[in-house]
């Protein structure tokens, strides 16, 4: 089964508190690659950073995404970068993504310019988050099946947003010549 949600978003938007809510909104796991990573390296993200840089990172990224992917049946999260990766566009096909948008000031508010965020660490922390959104809102918004703006709601009101969304979804399903149909509109009748 594959999983109900996927999680995609910049550093700060809300991935691991809004998974975790909607996880249990749900009745289902959660499942966070970034802490798989850690778990199954036994090192911190910042620390694979250092040693392997952002390319060895990824490639480990790409194979826990696959993986978690195939094998998840929740809410996955995935890191901020991890749609950098064509091969992680592609194992997200056919799945309900969720983009989590917020702005760059949100997001520079919500880490703190965070220097345990490797890309986020050195000098001028606001330009190279203000860099990493040019690159990455675009790929963000291309493989989404949903976008929900985080900023000035409450985790609990976009879970509701995205519970009442996923059930609408649900509810509708395509014939083969493209129309929607609702299903509770044709068992009313």
């Amino acid at each position: 089964m594959p999983p109900r949600a996927v999680l995609v978003g910049p550093p700060g938007a809300g991935k691991s508190t809004i998974g975790r809510r909607l996880a249990s909104a749900l009745g289902v796991s959660f499942y966070d690659t970034d802490a798989a990573i850690e778990r199954e390296t036994g090192r911190s993200i910042t620390s694979i950073f250092a040693a392997e840089g952002e390319p060895g990172f990824r490639a480990i990224e790409e194979k826990v995404v696959a993986q978690a992917i195939a094998e998840q049946d929740g809410v996955v999260s995935l890191g901020g970068g991890a749609v950098l990766s064509a091969a992680t566009q592609d194992v997200r096909r056919g799945h309900t993504v969720i983009y989590l948008e917020i702005s760059v000031s949100e997001g520079l508010k919500r880490t703190g310019a965070n220097s345990s965020r490797p890309l986020l660490a050195g000098a001028d922390p606001e330009n190279r988050y203000r860099s990493l959104m040019r690159i990455r809102r675009p790929i963000y918004r291309k493989v989404a099946t949903m976008r929900v703006r985080t900023e000035g709601r409450s985790p609990g009101r976009v879970v509701q947003y995205i519970v009442r969304k996923l059930d609408n979804d649900r509810a509708r399903t395509r014939w083969p010549n493209g129309k929607r149909r609702d299903k509770r509109a044709e068992e009313q009748q």
